[in-house]
């Protein structure tokens, strides 16, 4: 029997994670579970470090480090075994969220990090903060979101872990489920995720009648109109208005 959490089994969530975020994010807007404003991590500092790695998804491990002065008690990241006990009560698959609040330079995750968060079936990781070792991450195929790509740990550690955090302008909390790939990451309503898939393949038959249509010598604006209207709320990258 397939373990649902939230009541999305493995099953729906891999239906998820074969599409990329532009188009489930489109699939979002059409079934209006929030503002379109919303729910998406900016860009501004947080970027996929390995965009011709697939889409990745799962629940939200989050954290808070330093990376400026050293820890309380232990000298590495590896030493915290409760943020790795915590990590493991999270729902899989699993994306750990670190916010840097030093942003002082250091790399947190490298490759032991890496492999210590892969074999707790963590999928990708996503910081304000640096990274480091990417070509042996990438060979994991394990995904980086970051806010730079740094040479030392410094002192990086992790000092809390298990609240909500904001990261680039979005509230994560702990168990909140993540997409991203090369566009960026973005959260999936809960509340939604399960009508994701038939939505997107709603979507991709009317994009399909679109690209017929663009590419006919029968094309014309009346027509666009005609085929536009019968969309509800757009839903992809044009609209009547042009947006």
């Amino acid at each position: 029997m397939t373990a649902k959490y939230h009541g999305l089994s493995q099953i729906d969530l891999e239906r998820i994670r074969k599409i990329d975020t532009c188009t489930v994010s489109n699939a979002i807007e059409r079934l209006g579970a929030r503002l379109r404003n919303e729910g998406q991590i900016s860009g501004a500092v947080t970027r996929c470090q390995f965009p011709n790695l697939p889409p990745v998804i799962g629940y939200a491990a989050t954290a808070t480090m330093h990376s400026a002065t050293e820890p309380v008690a232990g000298r590495a990241y590896h030493e915290n075994m409760a943020w790795w006990r915590y990590v493991s009560t999270i729902p899989e698959p699993r994306v750990m969220v670190v916010l840097d609040r030093d942003q002082s330079g250091g790399a947190l995750l490298g490759e032991m990090h890496a492999l210590i968060g892969q074999a707790l079936h963590c999928v990708a990781y996503i910081t304000n903060g640096g990274v480091r070792d990417l070509a042996a991450v990438e060979a994991m195929g394990f995904q980086l979101f970051a806010g730079s790509v740094e040479v030392s740990h410094k002192y990086a550690h992790i000092s809390e872990f298990g609240a909500p955090l904001e990261l680039d302008g979005l509230t994560i909390s702990p168990g909140d489920l993540l997409h991203g790939d090369r566009h960026g990451v973005h959260t999936i309503p809960l509340s939604i995720a399960a009508e994701i898939a038939a939505m997107v393949g709603k979507m991709r038959l009317e994009e399909d009648e679109l690209r017929k249509l663009c590419r006919s010598p029968r094309f014309s604006l009346d027509r666009l109109e005609e085929k536009l209207h019968k969309i509800p709320g757009g839903g992809f990258e044009v609209s009547l208005n042009g947006s």
